[in-house]
């Protein structure tokens, strides 16, 4: 059975309500831009159990760092 499913092949950018193709840069750039008012304790992280312990490493790391806010949580603990 033939799919005819097409995969993106780089980033789409958004852009006076259409998608145009980018560059990763650009892209990557956008994406800092639009969450950077997000910063601190308006930014919240919820990690899945069932994720390995790297993943989570990560997810925090990304939350704390990038993110700077400690709020993160997983139901490992439920």
């Amino acid at each position: 059975m033939k799919r005819n499913y097409s995969r993106l092949e780089r980033p789409l950018v958004r852009e006076n309500g259409v998608l145009r193709p980018a560059g990763f840069e650009e892209a990557i750039e956008k994406v800092a831009v639009g969450m950077s008012p997000y910063r601190g304790d308006s930014f919240g992280m919820f990690s899945c159990s069932k994720a390995t312990n790297e993943t989570n490493y990560i997810a925090q790391k990304f939350a704390r760092l990038v993110m700077g806010s400690n709020n993160i949580d997983s139901c490992n603990r439920t």
